[in-house]
């Protein structure tokens, strides 16, 4: 496996995509929402905190038709069963776990400040640390997903789309059942590696990761 040549290939992919100028903006503009995100009350951090549990293993659109339809207020005063129906009738998976997921998560409810905090003393990668030990459904890469939509740069977000990427240019040899810790620090090493080739945050390239799989830009 010739990795220097299938990591140049991968990056000739990623150059290709950044000449489609309406792509870039829209991610751009993605970006630039994600930063801002520190401006918003406490209330949308608990709302996005919610909307990643529920993207775990699940499709981002329905996850975020769950979110626009409960937001903070249904997240954090309906009822563990209530929560459940709403999740099932959205076509969800695993509405029960979810669902309970989410009722553990309201002693977080501060999830700002705790995150602002962490970040602060210990660093993007050590506030992922905490949030993966202690938000249930939370993993690397739920917390990766969440700390990224709030503005952190530096953590890549290693799902199934780029897992499949890795495997398509021969990155990788398999894709793992379990993404072990371990495991997902190896791949994060290696999109760190092509985000200094291409002069891009983490945050950034998984943007146009996502794109390169699903033809959308979402959060």
């Amino acid at each position: 496996m010739d990795r220097t040549k299938n990591m140049q290939s991968l990056l000739t992919e990623i150059k290709n995509l950044q000449n489609n100028k309406e792509l870039q903006e829209t991610i751009t503009k993605q970006l630039e929402e994600f930063s801002a995100f520190k401006n918003k009350p406490k209330e949308a951090w608990f709302s996005e905190l919610c909307f990643c549990i529920l993207a775990a293993n699940a499709k981002s659109r329905t996850s975020w038709n769950i979110q626009q339809e409960l937001q903070y207020e249904g997240f954090v005063t309906k009822s563990q069963e209530e929560l459940a129906e709403v999740i099932l009738r959205n076509k969800h998976r695993f509405h029960n776990n979810k669902a309970k997921y989410i009722a553990h998560a309201r002693q977080y409810r501060d999830i700002k400040s705790i995150t602002i905090n962490l970040i602060k003393e210990v660093g993007e990668k050590g506030a992922r640390e905490w949030l993966s030990r202690n938000i249930e459904g939370f993993g690397m890469k739920e917390a990766s997903h969440f700390l990224r939509n709030t503005g952190a740069k530096t953590l890549a977000i290693v799902d199934r789309h780029v897992l499949n990427i890795l495997l398509e240019h021969q990155l990788v040899k398999e894709k793992p059942h379990t993404l072990t810790r371990a495991y997902y620090l190896m791949i994060e090493e290696t999109f760190e590696q092509i985000g200094k080739e291409i002069q891009m945050t983490q945050a950034e390239l998984d943007m146009y990761l996502w794109y390169m799989k699903t033809g959308e830009v979402l959060k």
